[in-house]
């Protein structure tokens, strides 16, 4: 599969967007892991072209995660745009590798950003959606790429007629994830729908379908029911980055991986923790890593005390401390299921 001229290879998985999970650190993690793309956290357009050195500093990626998406969303076309060719820049602006490809975010379900228009708010706006993704598109030398939904509710799915206008601007793939914007992440994801995009004669772009991948089998299901070229994986990721070397080797081998074990476990969750010091200090670095160090352990016996200090402590080597003691402590037991990782 490919984007643009950037090849991911046969059947590629990517890594999803997700504020405040998908930082600098996380994405290096999940690329090691076998993520064939990464993508940054959302970028507001407002924000860039308010020149708010917080949303810049976003857009900073390093060679290590390369190939990455910087996305962003908006609602104001004009902004969109102008937002759209500074992640074009994002190199020269923010510094670090930049962006391979400009993602636009028409997929988040949040109030904040869809109860303002952007986001799957723009899917009550369909026309309008189709113009600022061909104006950006037209802007910008990167690959552009879009991520949406199949519609607003349930009496609005418009994702196939809408798909075939996206790919029409020059886009060069479309995720979707099968939820409709009411439905936020509750109940099933509908993939007969995303089947039935990719099945479209018409359709010639990648199709990347995202929802409820939370295990190795569930993406080759995905694959193997309803065709599409790549898969998207968001929450299940969050303390679970390793899922990307599970579906990877099921793809690869035919075969499943063991579950990671306790001590590999705390391992990774190290290195993890050191890259998020590395990157952002120690005040921030911690901070920003207590979302992340007990969703590693999820399942584990009698752990809430454990969990309670990796998120509490302020201390960097208290941490690490803790998390030898996690080794020590359970180290030897079985890992917990995968199931407690997932949706």
């Amino acid at each position: 599969m490919k984007i643009g001229n950037i090849d991911l290879g046969e059947r590629p998985v990517t890594l999803a967007p997700m504020e405040d999970v998908t930082d600098a650190s996380f994405r290096i993690l999940c690329r090691e892991a076998g993520a064939a793309i990464v993508t940054t956290e959302f970028v507001s357009s407002d924000g860039l072209v308010r020149d708010v050195q917080k949303t810049i500093a976003k857009m900073h990626t390093l060679e290590e995660e390369a190939p990455v998406a910087v996305q962003i969303y908006g609602s104001i076309p004009e902004a969109m745009v102008d937002a759209a060719r500074m992640a074009d820049r994002a190199a020269e602006l923010a510094g670090g590798h930049g962006a391979d490809i400009v993602d636009i975010n028409f997929g988040c379900p949040v109030s904040k950003i869809a109860g303002r228009g952007a986001g799957s708010g723009m899917m009550r706006e369909p026309d309008k959606m189709v113009a600022i993704t061909r104006a950006i598109v037209e802007a910008v030398g990167k690959p552009v790429t879009v991520k949406t939904r199949l519609g607003w509710d349930d009496s609005s799915k418009i994702i196939v007629e809408l798909a075939e206008r996206l790919q029409d601007t020059g886009i060069s793939a479309l995720t979707i994830h099968g939820r409709t914007r009411c439905q936020m992440y509750k109940g099933e994801a509908d993939w007969t729908l995303i089947g039935e995009v990719k099945n479209n004669p018409r359709m010639h772009i990648p199709i990347i379908g995202n929802g409820d991948i939370n295990s190795a089998a569930k993406a080759k299901e995905a694959f193997d029911r309803y065709g599409v070229d790549g898969i998207m994986v968001g929450r299940a990721s969050f303390g679970h980055p390793w899922i990307f070397t599970e579906i990877r080797h099921l793809l690869d081998t035919g075969e499943e991986l063991p579950p990671m074990s306790v001590r590999d476990r705390v391992a990774l969750a190290k290195r993890h923790f050191q890259l998020s010091l590395d990157l952002k200090g120690p005040v921030t670095g911690v901070y920003e890593m207590r979302r992340h160090l007990s969703c590693y352990f999820k399942g584990l016996r009698d752990f809430k005390e454990t969990r309670i200090k990796l998120v509490t402590s302020k201390d960097p080597e208290e941490i690490l401390s803790t998390l030898d003691y996690v080794a020590a402590r359970w180290g030897a037991e079985a890992p917990p299921a995968e199931s407690a990782y997932g949706l």
